[in-house]
């Protein structure tokens, strides 16, 4: 069986109906890409409401099928981060480009705080290879994810991409090979296979830190 979640191998899910609440979180792990368990104790309270949400989306993910894919839709029409309209202004966005190799382009800059080393976040993601298909995305699994920024919970050039961006902000990240999934990922029905250190994009929008939100 293919592991529920490609990017994110352990963390927090929350479904549409959470509100984000930070004590109604349930710890999952959802794949096998983690180099630890280091939330060994975070997002222990769920209330039973709760439990049977993340318990239907991880259903609908061990079924193999997408959303867009359950709705009969082309991959093109799978939900984004960056639309058509967004495509063309990125054009015109300057690249920055990182001491790692990272690159990325701004498709909004927040206005919020930026998360320390450690701390947790909220985001969406849209995960791409180079072609632009899409093989791994929060927004077609209707679940926002939450992991420790900066702890090695997930790819390298993720973790580095998410840590200089500001709260309310979106960003697209083109993430070289060795900041990238070292052993490649498999293909599998409606997700292309992903090679072995090969470069792979992520549009990413990070939608708030649990830890400074706690403390405003």
């Amino acid at each position: 069986m293919a592991s529920l979640s490609l990017l994110l191998p352990l963390g927090c899910i929350f479904g549409k109906g959470n509100a984000f609440s930070h004590q109604r979180a349930q710890k999952i792990r959802v794949g096998a890409l983690a180099s630890e368990p280091r939330l060994r104790d975070e997002c222990a309270v769920v209330n039973r409401r709760s439990l049977m949400n993340v318990g239907v989306g991880l259903l609908g993910l061990v079924g193999g099928a997408t959303f867009a894919e359950a709705a009969g839709l082309p991959p093109e029409d799978k939900p984004k981060l960056c639309d058509d309209v967004c495509e063309k202004e990125l054009e015109n966005v300057p690249m920055v480009t990182t001491e790692s190799g990272l690159q990325y382009k701004d498709i909004q800059i927040g206005s919020g705080p930026s998360p320390p080393i450690g701390f947790q976040v909220a985001a969406n993601y849209v995960a791409m290879v180079p072609s632009g298909q899409i093989f791994d995305s929060s927004l077609e699994k209707g679940q926002v994810y939450i992991f420790r920024v900066g702890s090695g919970q997930v790819i390298k050039g993720l973790d580095e991409g998410i840590l200089s961006m500001k709260v309310g902000g979106k960003r697209r990240l083109y993430i070289p090979g060795p900041l990238a999934f070292p052993k490649g990922l498999a293909s599998a029905p409606g997700r292309p296979r992903v090679a072995a250190n090969s470069p792979v994009i992520f549009d990413v929008s990070l939608l708030f830190v649990p830890g400074l939100d706690d403390e405003e």
